[in-house]
């Protein structure tokens, strides 16, 4: 096998405006490229290091807290493992199904990233020899449900990464186990509807993702689970109505996206209690007013929305009933994303106009 560069690995934490905070993919490859072209190759009985370019070998990194592997294309699936591998990355190999004995005798793996491949199911006892897994990573596959058991051993699983694979539904069984999950990432799958208790015992998640499914409703109790949601995204569904009690368990909720929905309603008091709101996403939507005082918990002193909001792209009505979101823009005018994009529909003599100016008028 070849040694070198540690990969990275970084999760779906986006800024407000898209871009990632952590190592991006891009700069994960191009670490292996460098990698790849400086690599060696150490066998299991030999420790002497030589210089090799064999393109089926994988890129293996040995680090005082163990080995670091990653095999893609043209390398081959390696028949050993050191034994002290803490990270493995196999992907775009576009395999349907992982071979039986892929993680025996890697009982110190914490990280392991199987996305760009095309899996279909995965067996319940696949990670049963991976007790102290941390991060499982999925992406881009070609999944339509989990076993009923995957997860009884993973007691010690942070993050898990279901991004863009083929679920059309969800049981809340599928997930049991989880009892140290801090971030869950079910976006771009096919998801009409939640299962109830889905989230009842992620006392500790952080980050929620359900992104980019086509959800047309949320459960009430839906977040009551968790007792220290930061991040929460909605964004890309067909959710209408956004209820008062969904986020009143989250206090200290910090992101929220729900752009690119057909929100026409957010009900009255659905922001009360959010202490600690940094970002509000509600641009492309079909918002043409808000209930009075909707604005008012998150204008109150020391509350400055510091990575900004918007609420861009909606036909918004630009009469009387929204003078508490006129009084809103103006004092927080600076934190606002696309000013411009952000007009009213009507009434006729108000059409085009944008609401900052609008409201700087009043």
């Amino acid at each position: 096998m070849r040694w070198a560069a540690m990969s990275f690995w970084s999760r779906r934490h986006q800024s407000p405006r898209g871009f990632d905070l952590h190592l991006s993919r891009t700069l994960f490859l191009l670490l292996l490229s460098v990698a790849s072209a400086q690599g060696v190759t150490q066998s299991p009985k030999d420790s002497a290091h030589s210089t090799t370019q064999n393109p089926k070998d994988c890129l293996v990194f040995h680090f005082e807290r163990g080995s670091s592997v990653s095999c893609h294309p043209p390398a081959e699936l390696p028949s050993y493992l050191p034994a002290d591998t803490v990270h493995l990355v196999v992907e775009f190999f576009n395999l349907t199904q992982l071979p039986a004995d892929l993680l025996q005798g890697t009982s110190k793996l914490q990280e392991l990233h199987l996305s760009s491949n095309r899996l279909e199911s995965l067996s319940a006892k696949f990670l049963l020899p991976v007790p102290r897994l941390r991060v499982l990573d999925l992406t881009h596959n070609a999944l339509t449900r989990l076993p009923p058991g995957l997860f009884q051993a993973s007691a010690s699983l942070d993050t898990l990464v279901l991004k863009e694979n083929q679920l059309e539904d969800l049981e809340a069984s599928w997930l049991h186990g989880l009892k140290g999950l801090g971030h869950l990432d079910l976006s771009g799958n096919r998801l009409r509807k939640l299962p109830a208790g889905l989230l009842a015992n992620f006392t500790l998640l952080h980050t929620l993702d359900l992104g980019d499914n086509q959800l047309e409703t949320l459960q009430p109790d839906l977040l009551r689970g968790p007792l220290r949601l930061e991040r929460l995204h909605l964004e890309g569904n067909r959710l209408q109505v956004l209820g008062k009690e969904l986020l009143k368990p989250q206090p200290d909720l910090r992101y929220l996206f729900l752009n690119n929905n057909k929100l026409a309603k957010v009900a009255a008091g659905t922001f009360q209690g959010l202490r600690q709101l940094d970002m509000l996403d509600l641009s492309n939507n079909s918002l043409a007013s808000v209930p009075k005082g909707l604005w008012t918990p998150l204008a109150q002193s020391g509350r400055d929305m510091h990575d900004g909001f918007d609420i861009s792209n909606n036909p918004w009505i630009c009469d009387q009933n929204l003078n508490d979101l006129y009084c809103w823009l103006k004092a927080k005018k600076d934190k606002m994303f696309s000013q411009n994009d952000t007009r009213c529909a009507g009434p006729k003599d108000m059409r085009g106009r944008t609401l900052l100016a609008v409201a700087e008028s009043q």
